[in-house]
């Protein structure tokens, strides 16, 4: 006998979340568990009725549907996520991605396809609709050739300013990032004009970003 799939639904479109769960729930192996309106609902749900799957809409106020998967990735990883989304949201999807959803589903999908999509998941495999397929690897394959161009501009970089970089990528100041390395805030802040020069960057933001984009924070 076929183990049943604990479902949580999260969709702030009544009429669609109440159709989900109506055609989900026709399904002998699929048990529909609670239904929300919004990521902060879900992940409560989440936390008191520990599904296997969640279903969730990308887009939803109050927390969207990838915060809710971040938020469930560390705090309940063995839960599954499947992503609904719409044809032309190629950037909300790959962040998705980024933040631990392993299904997505197109929300004009065929119920089957969802359906196949949620066991999939439940199995711990990795659904993604055809149609987002090679946008999704183009995407992928321009941030790896992203940060093979980034990491050729850090190798100018010496250990100190690497290790200052990583401080500015957690958000530390420069009086805070002097205590750390044992160094006056005066040497904190020739590090990161050199840095800047270096970086070709104007500010602690985009320094950040690259810190992030080459996994240091």
């Amino acid at each position: 006998m076929a183990r049943t799939i604990r479902l949580l639904i999260a969709e702030d479109e009544t009429m669609t979340r109440s159709m989900l769960s109506r055609l989900l729930s026709l399904e002998d192996d699929i048990d529909v568990v609670g239904e929300a309106a919004n990521g902060n609902e879900a992940l409560a749900l989440a936390r008191s009725r520990k599904p296997d799957v969640v279903l969730t809409d990308i887009g939803m106020p109050q927390m969207d549907g990838i915060a809710l998967t971040a938020e469930l990735r560390r705090e309940l990883p063995h839960i599954g996520v499947v992503i609904l989304t719409i044809y032309n949201d190629d950037e909300r999807v790959f962040n998705a991605i980024k933040a631990g959803a392993k299904g997505y589903v197109l929300k004009d999908s065929p119920p089957e396809e969802t359906m196949s999509a949620i066991r999939s998941v439940s199995r711990g495999e990795a659904v993604i609709h055809p149609s987002l397929v090679l946008r999704v690897l183009s995407e992928f394959g321009r941030l790896s050739e992203q940060k093979r161009t980034d990491l050729s501009v850090f190798r100018q970089l010496t250990e100190r300013e690497i290790e200052i970089l990583t401080e500015i990528g957690h958000g530390r100041r420069n009086r805070d990032i002097a205590e750390t390395l044992f160094i006056s805030e005066k040497t904190v802040k020739n590090h990161i004009s050199s840095i800047f020069a270096k970086l070709e960057i104007n500010s602690r933001a985009e320094a950040a970003l690259l810190a992030a984009r080459q996994g240091l924070v």
